[in-house]
């Protein structure tokens, strides 16, 4: 079932489009994400954003949705005072993974990243082999890792990442430059 699965996953057109944190799809795709994550470490090393958080001004979220608008994913960039911006709440549902979604939602974020010309995006992801899709979704689209930012602690259970925008690389790292 596992290999019928993929193969309709293969299949699925998304679009990617800047929304509102407060559409009810996306509470539902933020609430599935926290759902999923609550059992991979302790919720004292999760850092995920509310919705609300979502919808602050230097927040854009953005939601991957099918040919049928169906919401099968998501992402966020926060703007940091630092002139930094930050991938928040990145996420599939399961039925899509493999797909290349998280692909189409980075790029995106990534674009608007550039759009703000910010000199680099940081992220922070958990870390060990539930995340592995995530870490090489990350290594694919150009983000190199690196230690903690910002006021993110120290601990074996977060990964970080780093993709440099600056004027002297701004060489398109988008997932389909790097297929």
């Amino acid at each position: 079932m596992a290999v019928t699965r993929l193969r309709q996953a293969e299949q699925v057109n998304v679009t990617v489009t800047i929304e509102s944190a407060l559409h009810d799809d996306v509470r539902e795709l933020v609430s599935a994400l926290s759902a999923h994550l609550l059992p991979l470490s302790p919720r004292e090393f999760q850092f995920g954003i509310s919705v609300e958080e979502m919808a602050e001004p230097r927040t854009t979220v953005f939601v991957a949705r099918d040919d049928d608008g169906v919401a099968v994913g998501c992402g966020a960039l926060t703007v940091h005072d630092d002139g930094t911006g930050e991938v928040k709440r990145m996420f599939t549902i399961p039925d899509v993974r493999g797909a290349r979604v998280g692909d189409k939602v980075l790029a995106a974020i990534i674009e608007q990243a550039r759009r703000h010309r910010l000199e680099r995006l940081l992220l922070e992801t958990g870390a060990g082999s539930d995340f592995a899709s995530a870490h090489r979704l990350y290594a694919r689209t150009g983000f190199q890792r690196r230690g903690p930012f910002h006021d993110y602690p120290d601990s074996g259970w977060s990964a970080f990442y780093e993709l440099r925008l600056t004027a002297g690389d701004r060489a398109d790292h988008s997932p389909a430059a790097t297929r």
